[in-house]
């Protein structure tokens, strides 16, 4: 798949066919994911795959908070990644600008960015390789960390939905004009 083609054509997808995606190619995915930027290569995303359709109830039941969205996307789902990140190790400044310490930075914006980054990467390698995946929002972060045993020194970044797309493959929504989301400043 051609990337320009990739990048166009991806979309969040929310019905599933009722077909699991083998281990094997959910590790090729994430082989793939794992070139994603992260600050000083310090690859802090972790990649949580659920494909146990209990665990998957479980967390519907639990983690969306009632969103019916939500739900009735992971209802239909067969597949899971809770995008995890470490915590701690990524936006550290210490020791590459003169007066600033590990005590004085925010590390946590940095955290977030890599995982972001991430998510992208996993989302677009899913999808070059015929999975579709759809982020989900409104989630409950530390109820998915104790269903899932997630350790103390991780956070849950995002809750995202994997499978073999059902039904017709939609074409991107209009787009803004250009010319009014971007700006040259001189």
């Amino acid at each position: 798949m051609e990337a320009i083609e990739l990048l166009k054509e991806r979309r969040s997808v929310r019905k599933y066919k009722n077909e699991t995606v083998s281990r094997e190619l959910m590790t090729e995915i994430v082989k793939l994911s794992q070139f994603a930027p992260s600050w000083s290569n310090y690859q802090i995303a972790r990649y949580n795959i659920i494909d146990n359709k209990s665990l998957i109830e479980k967390i519907t039941d639990n983690c969306v908070l009632g969103f019916i969205y939500n739900i009735k996307t992971l209802k239909r789902a067969n597949g899971v990644v809770v995008l995890s990140y470490v915590v701690g190790e990524s936006g550290s400044l210490k020791g590459k600008v003169e007066g600033i310490d590990d005590e004085d930075e925010d590390k946590s914006n940095w955290e977030c960015f890599d995982a972001g980054l991430a998510c992208q990467q996993f989302c677009l390698s899913t999808y070059a390789k015929g999975v579709a995946t759809c982020i989900l929002g409104v989630i409950d972060n530390d109820s998915i960390a104790k269903i899932i045993g997630l350790p103390e020194n991780e956070k849950v970044a995002a809750l995202i939905v994997y499978g073999y797309e059902d039904g017709e493959h939609h074409s991107a929504p209009l787009r803004k004009p250009t010319d009014e989301i971007i700006r040259f400043i001189d």
